[in-house]
C-alpha cells in the first residue's frame, strides 16, 4: 500500500545529520531538502518545467502576498495552488508572520492579530490566526505554517512577549485547522538567540504535537554562531519522527551546518535574488559577474557544476547578459543557482546514507574558506 500522507521516514542517520522521506499528498520529499521560493506563486525567471527539470522536490509561497494580490478566493476558484501556477509537487505556504515582522512600519500588532497597511496600495486589513490559516487552506498548499511573531533576535524582553503570544496563535491556528489529510500545519520555534526561550518554545510547540516543526527567527541579523548555538539547543527538544525545517535559510555552509545540526529542510530567496544582481553560487564561494575579470574567461560558473547554464554557457556571455540586463540572464543564473543547493541538499543525503557526512562537510566547507 502507498504510504498515508503525511509520514516521515527516516532512511539513514550520521550523528545529527538525517536522511528521511516526508510523503504529501503531491508526492514525496526527499530529505534534506532545498525548496525554492515562489513569493507571488512563482519562482521568479523560472518555469515550473524547469523547476522539475533542476530536481526541485518543494517550492514554497507567500501567504500575506497572495492574499494580497490576486486573493486567496480567486486561487481557490482556480484550483488552489497547483492548478494555479502549474506546479504537481508538493507546496509549502508560510503564514505571513515573517512580513508581519519585516513590514512592522506600516503594521500593528496586538494579542489577537495584526492590522496592518498593504504595501501596494495603502489599504487596511486584518489578519489573525485564524484568517491565516483560512488563507492557506484556499491556497491548497499541501504544508502550512502556524502564524507566529517574528521578533528582533536580541531584544530579550520582547522576545518574552512575542514568545506567549506565538504560543497563543499556535493553539488557535491548531484549532482552526482541518486536519482531514490534506494540508500538514508545522509549529514555528521561536524565541531569538535566548536558549531559556527557545527550550520553553520548542517544549510547548511539541506537545501541542504538531505533523511538523519549524524553527524561525534566525538568519535575520545574528551572528552565525548563535544562529548553530541555537540549532544545537533546538532540535534534541524535537521530535525525531517528524520533519524539522530552518526557515529563510540558503546559503551553502549554512545548509551544511543545519543538516549537522539535524534540520531537514530549507528555504531561501537567495538563489533567484542573486542571479537578478548577476551573482553566481559555486563550490568556491559567490561570482560577481559584472566584475570585468569574467569578459573573457571561456569557463562555466563551476567546473563540478552539470547544470543546463554550466553544460552551455562561459562565464564571459552571462557577464555579458547581467551587464546588458538580458532578462535570459538572469533565468540562466537563476537555474544555476538553484541547482547548486538542490544538488547540494541531494549530496548531503547521499553522504548520510553513507555514512560520511562530516567527509563531505569538511571538504565543501574548506573549498568556501579556501576561497576568501
Amino acid at each position: 500500500m502507498p504510504p498515508l500522507p503525511f509520514t516521515y521516514h527516516i532512511e539513514a542517520t550520521d550523528g545529527a545529520a538525517r536522511a528521511g522521506t516526508f510523503h504529501t499528498p503531491h508526492g514525496p520529499i526527499m530529505m534534506p531538502v532545498f525548496a525554492p521560493v515562489g513569493t507571488q506563486a512563482t519562482v521568479k525567471a523560472v518555469t515550473p518545467r524547469d523547476l522539475k527539470d533542476v530536481g526541485a522536490s518543494l517550492i514554497l509561497a507567500n501567504t500575506y502576498h497572495l492574499y494580497l494580490r490576486p486573493g486567496d478566493d480567486i486561487i481557490r476558484e482556480m484550483g488552489g495552488l497547483h492548478d494555479f501556477m502549474g506546479w504537481g509537487g508538493p507546496i509549502l505556504t508560510d503564514s505571513g508572520g515573517f512580513q508581519v515582522w519585516s513590514l512592522s512600519s506600516i503594521n500593528e500588532i496586538d494579542d489577537d492579530g495584526v492590522t496592518f497597511q498593504s504595501h501596494l496600495d495603502g489599504s487596511r486589513h486584518r489578519l489573525t490566526p485564524e484568517r491565516s490559516i483560512e488563507i492557506q487552506q484556499n491556497l491548497g498548499a499541501d504544508i502550512i505554517m502556524c502564524f507566529d511573531e517574528c521578533a528582533p533576535p536580541l531584544d530579550y524582553d520582547y522576545n518574552v512577549k512575542a514568545l506567549e503570544r506565538t504560543h497563543q496563535w499556535a493553539g488557535r491556528c491548531q484549532a482552526a485547522w482541518s486536519a482531514d489529510g490534506r494540508q500538514a500545519l508545522f509549529g514555528i520555534v521561536q524565541g531569538g538567540t535566548f536558549d531559556d526561550l527557545r527550550r520553553q518554545s520548542a517544549q510547548a510547540l511539541v506537545s501541542m504535537d504538531f505533523p511538523g516543526y519549524a524553527i524561525g527567527g534566525l538568519s535575520v541579523g545574528e551572528s552565525k554562531e548563535d544562529m548553530c548555538r541555537t540549532l544545537e539547543v533546538v532540535t534534541p527538544l524535537l521530535p525525531a519522527g517528524k520533519p524539522r525545517y530552518l526557515m529563510g535559510v540558503g546559503a551553502i555552509a549554512d545548509m551544511i551546518e543545519g543538516v549537522r545540526r539535524g534540520i531537514d529542510m530549507f528555504d531561501c530567496v537567495l538563489p533567484t535574488r542573486l542571479a537578478r544582481h548577476g551573482a553566481a553560487l559555486t563550490w568556491k564561494g559567490q561570482l560577481n559577474l559584472h566584475n570585468a575579470v569574467h569578459a573573457r574567461d571561456g569557463r562555466p560558473l563551476d567546473a563540478e557544476c552539470d547544470c543546463y547554464t554550466c553544460r552551455h554557457f562561459s562565464r564571459a556571455y552571462l557577464r555579458h547578459m547581467a551587464k546588458s540586463k538580458e532578462i535570459l540572464g538572469s533565468i540562466l543564473l537563476s537555474l544555476h543557482n538553484l541547482h547548486m543547493l538542490i544538488r547540494l541538499a541531494d549530496e548531503m543525503r547521499a553522504a548520510i546514507t553513507e555514512q560520511r557526512f562530516d567527509d563531505y562537510a569538511a571538504r565543501r566547507l574548506a573549498q568556501l574558506k579556501t576561497s576568501k
